[in-house]
């Protein structure tokens, strides 16, 4: 049977480990199976059913009313909007159109189980809808349709909004009065396989995902103090493993158990698992190997009783490649001729609070290491390069990069300009002549390149971007380590939507202004 852990008894050595000793006098053999028998309820009623845990009760999953208020979202304000604008068979336009807006949502998941995989929210809403714009721009020149192309963009706006005010709904009546899409998680697996997840899971804070405890399978015990171990699996299958991982999850109100397979917990031992949590109402999760990957490239098969995981390989080209820089030369242009005025007034404000010229231009690593000069509006004085070596022991960051808080470097003005990263704007000459993109790794100096290793050199499998990850995460507050990890997931899971979203987040980390410096 499996081992429990039980705190403030006289009870010494481990109680119920298969081949452990087990107590000697017959009081302290009644006064274990008590304490047992209690530690099989430890926070919920249990029914008259042969001692087995009652099933919680799951919300209830609907996904055909998700894709009927899609469809009716859509599909009814488009059909007004057409009418309106008099354009001819508005109410087979708006079908079509409600149509592929619901096929296209389903298609990616968005009417999934919640303990099955997280919708898209506001961002993934986005990037169906663009995608909906593509396959109607798609029809539209197949079909020779006479609908005004301006026109049906107009009309298919409400359906983007609906779709994410649902959305919203959904999260918040998931997530009850916590108010946030927390998923407390119980993990089961070997000692080792526990210390790799709470450590990757409890150093980052931009997932959904709380560790509150912990089911070691075997003898080994997690080297992580903080990880509360409420029981402990045998080092073989045992009747009790379901019992003893649903007692960890209740007592610790855990409604998702995370499993790291490992040599005592594979194959028919983790199926039968399964079948206990799910009875029982309790999600379950495979911890993988696999780090770094965006799940839209995973696709699971099943083959000879297996379960499969398919890789695709990174975007580097076709369509949204070419996509990507036809936005990112029209954003940059569309950009220049918006913030003219302020480009104007700031080039002025530099150029009259400190000697030296408006732009301080700089060789930079691009894309396949291509050197290239980067254009900013100067924010040092003007001989910043050659007092640089007299700084370098005051260096703040590890890594190859070079930051200081208060780098004595820094002209007023162009503190302010850096807090606001107003002084990043020039690079929008730089996208538009191709050598950078408008989202993108940061692009390195040509000394930091130079230090790279080759995890470290894939950062420049892309071209480099005005924005990125690294920009909505907190900039110069980020470790040399966890900006290398942010860009790397981004040059291999990157997308158009993913373009957009962050394009949109970056707004208000300029805001913010948080590792600005």
């Amino acid at each position: 049977m499996g081992h429990v852990e039980i705190p403030e008894t006289d009870i010494s050595g481990p109680v119920g480990i298969r081949g452990a000793p087990r107590p000697r006098t017959a009081a302290s053999r009644n006064r274990t199976a008590a304490l047992e028998q209690l530690w099989r309820a430890p926070s919920a009623e249990r029914g008259p059913s042969a001692g087995r845990p009652p099933a919680r009760r799951r919300p209830v999953h609907r996904p055909a009313v998700g894709a009927l208020t899609d469809l009716l979202g859509l599909a009814g304000p488009a059909w007004l909007l057409l009418n309106l604008g008099g354009q001819p068979r508005p109410w087979a336009a708006a079908a079509v159109a409600g149509v592929v807006w619901t096929g296209l949502r389903g298609a990616r998941g968005r009417y999934a189980d919640p303990l099955r995989g997280e919708p898209g929210g506001a961002f993934g809403a986005l990037g169906d809808w663009l995608a909906l714009l593509g396959v109607l721009a798609v029809l539209h020149a197949a079909a020779g349709g006479p609908v005004d192309p301006a026109t049906a963009v107009l009309a298919v706006v409400p359906g983007l909004l609906v779709a994410t005010a649902v959305e919203g709904v959904r999260r918040r009546a998931r997530t009850g009065r916590r108010g946030r899409g927390v998923r407390r998680v119980l993990l089961v697996g070997e000692a080792a396989g526990i210390d790799r997840a709470a450590v990757l899971l409890n150093s980052r804070t931009d997932h959904a995902y709380q560790l509150v405890a912990a089911v070691p399978v075997g003898p080994g015990r997690p080297g992580q103090d903080s990880v509360q171990v409420p029981g402990r699996l045998a080092s073989s299958p045992a009747d009790d493993d379901v019992t003893t991982v649903l007692g960890g999850a209740y007592a610790h109100e855990a409604d998702l158990v995370l499993v790291a397979p490992g040599p005592q917990l594979t194959g028919d031992r983790l199926r039968r698992l399964g079948w206990g949590l799910h009875d029982a109402g309790v999600a379950l999760c495979v911890l993988s190997e696999l780090s770094g990957i965006g799940a839209s490239r995973v696709r699971p098969v099943t083959a000879a009783g297996l379960t499969l995981l398919h890789i695709a390989p990174p975007l580097r080209g076709g369509p949204q490649g070419i996509l990507k820089s036809v936005l990112d030369r029209a954003g940059a242009l569309f950009g220049l001729l918006v913030l003219s005025p302020l480009l104007l007034a700031v080039a002025l404000s530099v150029r009259v609070s400190s000697r030296g010229p408006v732009f301080h231009r700089q060789i930079r690593q691009g894309q396949h290491n291509r050197p290239f000069t980067m254009w900013k509006f100067r924010t040092m004085v003007a001989d910043a390069e050659a007092r640089k070596a007299q700084l370098t022991e005051d260096n703040e960051v590890d890594g190859p990069l070079f930051k200081m808080r208060r780098d004595p470097r820094v002209t007023p003005v162009g503190r302010t300009l850096r807090r606001t990263s107003i002084d990043e704007l020039p690079q929008l000459f730089n996208v538009l002549l191709g050598q950078m993109s408008l989202v993108g790794p940061r692009p390195p100096l040509p000394e930091e390149a130079s230090r790279y290793d080759e995890r470290e050199h894939r950062r420049l499998a892309v071209k480099p971007g005005l924005t990125g990850l690294w920009q909505v995460s907190g900039r110069s507050d980020l470790s040399w380590q966890e900006t290398v990890a942010l860009d790397l997931w981004y040059v291999d899971n990157w997308s158009v939507a993913t373009d957009m979203g962050l394009l949109v987040r970056t707004v208000r980390a300029v805001t913010d202004g948080r590792g600005a410096y």
